[in-house]
Protein backbone atom coordinates (compact mmCIF):
# COMPACT_ATOMS: atom_id res chain seq x y z
CA UNK A 1 0.00 0.00 0.00
CA UNK A 2 0.89 3.61 -0.90
CA UNK A 3 0.01 5.05 1.96
CA UNK A 4 0.66 8.97 0.88
CA UNK A 5 -1.27 8.46 -1.99
CA UNK A 6 -4.24 6.54 0.23
CA UNK A 7 -4.13 9.79 2.48
CA UNK A 8 -4.05 11.92 -0.18
CA UNK A 9 -6.78 10.57 -2.10
CA UNK A 10 -9.22 10.25 1.37
CA UNK A 11 -8.06 14.28 1.85
CA UNK A 12 -9.64 14.89 -1.77
CA UNK A 13 -12.71 12.25 -1.26
CA UNK A 14 -13.71 14.81 2.07
CA UNK A 15 -12.86 17.89 0.34
CA UNK A 16 -15.05 16.72 -2.50
CA UNK A 17 -17.75 16.28 -0.27
CA UNK A 18 -17.25 19.46 1.57
CA UNK A 19 -16.88 21.33 -1.88
CA UNK A 20 -20.04 19.36 -3.06
CA UNK A 21 -22.04 20.67 -0.26
CA UNK A 22 -20.69 24.11 -0.36
CA UNK A 23 -21.43 24.30 -4.17
CA UNK A 24 -25.18 23.07 -3.32
CA UNK A 25 -26.39 25.25 -0.20
CA UNK A 26 -24.07 28.06 -0.29
CA UNK A 27 -23.15 29.10 -3.82
CA UNK A 28 -26.70 28.38 -5.60
CA UNK A 29 -27.90 31.65 -4.40
CA UNK A 30 -24.59 33.37 -5.28
CA UNK A 31 -23.81 32.62 -8.76
CA UNK A 32 -26.04 31.25 -12.15
CA UNK A 33 -26.99 27.74 -12.56
CA UNK A 34 -24.66 27.75 -15.26
CA UNK A 35 -21.50 28.72 -13.21
CA UNK A 36 -22.75 25.99 -10.33
CA UNK A 37 -23.00 22.93 -13.18
CA UNK A 38 -19.31 23.92 -13.76
CA UNK A 39 -18.66 24.15 -10.65
CA UNK A 40 -20.05 20.44 -10.00
CA UNK A 41 -17.89 19.55 -12.70
CA UNK A 42 -15.02 20.47 -11.07
CA UNK A 43 -15.92 18.19 -7.85
CA UNK A 44 -17.17 15.66 -9.72
CA UNK A 45 -13.83 14.84 -11.46
CA UNK A 46 -11.97 15.71 -8.06
CA UNK A 47 -13.97 12.94 -6.45
CA UNK A 48 -13.85 10.23 -9.40
CA UNK A 49 -9.54 10.98 -9.57
CA UNK A 50 -9.69 10.82 -5.75
CA UNK A 51 -11.66 7.33 -5.56
CA UNK A 52 -8.32 6.39 -8.54
CA UNK A 53 -6.48 7.31 -6.08
CA UNK A 54 -7.69 5.59 -3.15
CA UNK A 55 -7.85 2.29 -5.56
CA UNK A 56 -4.61 2.17 -7.06
CA UNK A 57 -2.79 3.81 -3.46
CA UNK A 58 -4.41 0.30 -2.23
CA UNK A 59 -3.71 -2.10 -4.85
CA UNK A 60 -0.81 -4.78 -4.16
CA UNK A 61 -0.37 -5.60 -7.23
CA UNK A 62 0.94 -2.14 -8.16
CA UNK A 63 4.77 -1.22 -7.02
CA UNK A 64 5.50 2.22 -5.91
CA UNK A 65 7.46 2.90 -8.66
CA UNK A 66 3.86 2.56 -11.03
CA UNK A 67 1.75 4.37 -8.58
CA UNK A 68 3.78 7.20 -7.96
CA UNK A 69 3.45 8.61 -11.49
CA UNK A 70 -0.19 7.70 -11.33
CA UNK A 71 -0.56 9.66 -8.20
CA UNK A 72 1.41 13.00 -9.56
CA UNK A 73 -0.60 13.07 -12.28
CA UNK A 74 -4.00 12.77 -11.01
CA UNK A 75 -3.30 15.14 -7.92
CA UNK A 76 -1.91 17.56 -10.60
CA UNK A 77 -4.77 16.89 -12.38
CA UNK A 78 -6.99 18.07 -9.24
CA UNK A 79 -5.28 21.02 -8.72
CA UNK A 80 -5.33 22.46 -12.61
CA UNK A 81 -8.30 20.61 -13.55
CA UNK A 82 -10.88 21.25 -10.53
CA UNK A 83 -8.76 23.52 -9.20
CA UNK A 84 -9.53 25.93 -12.21
CA UNK A 85 -12.76 24.96 -12.82
CA UNK A 86 -13.85 26.05 -9.24
CA UNK A 87 -11.88 29.71 -9.77
CA UNK A 88 -13.47 29.71 -13.32
CA UNK A 89 -17.13 29.06 -11.97
CA UNK A 90 -16.40 31.51 -8.87
CA UNK A 91 -15.51 34.42 -11.18
CA UNK A 92 -18.93 36.57 -10.09
CA UNK A 93 -18.04 36.97 -6.71
CA UNK A 94 -14.44 36.99 -6.94
CA UNK A 95 -12.42 40.77 -6.60
CA UNK A 96 -10.45 39.58 -9.74
CA UNK A 97 -11.11 38.20 -13.14
CA UNK A 98 -10.32 34.42 -13.41
CA UNK A 99 -10.68 33.83 -17.12
CA UNK A 100 -6.95 34.36 -17.08
CA UNK A 101 -6.30 31.04 -15.71
CA UNK A 102 -8.84 29.16 -18.40
CA UNK A 103 -5.56 27.78 -20.20
CA UNK A 104 -4.79 25.41 -17.17
CA UNK A 105 -8.02 23.28 -17.29
CA UNK A 106 -6.85 21.36 -20.22
CA UNK A 107 -3.88 20.91 -18.70
CA UNK A 108 -4.91 19.19 -15.44
CA UNK A 109 -7.19 17.01 -18.24
CA UNK A 110 -4.23 16.31 -20.12
CA UNK A 111 -3.02 14.98 -16.93
CA UNK A 112 -5.45 12.91 -15.76
CA UNK A 113 -5.53 11.55 -19.36
CA UNK A 114 -1.66 10.65 -18.85
CA UNK A 115 -1.98 9.31 -15.56
CA UNK A 116 -4.64 7.09 -16.97
CA UNK A 117 -3.09 5.92 -20.18
CA UNK A 118 0.09 4.90 -17.98
CA UNK A 119 -2.14 2.74 -15.91
CA UNK A 120 -3.59 0.74 -18.68
CA UNK A 121 -0.12 0.57 -20.06
CA UNK A 122 1.45 -0.69 -17.03
CA UNK A 123 -1.70 -3.08 -15.96
CA UNK A 124 -1.17 -4.68 -19.97
CA UNK A 125 2.37 -5.24 -18.94
CA UNK A 126 1.51 -7.38 -15.56
CA UNK A 127 2.27 -10.67 -16.19
CA UNK A 128 -1.02 -11.72 -13.54
CA UNK A 129 -3.07 -9.57 -11.14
Amino acid sequence: MYKNMVICGVVFVMLSVVFGAFGAHTLKSMISAEALTTFEVGVRYQMYHALGLLFIGMSHFLTRAVQKPIFIFFTLGIFLFSGSIYLLSLNAVLPFDTRVIGFVTPLGGTCFIIGWLYFLLKIIKLKSI
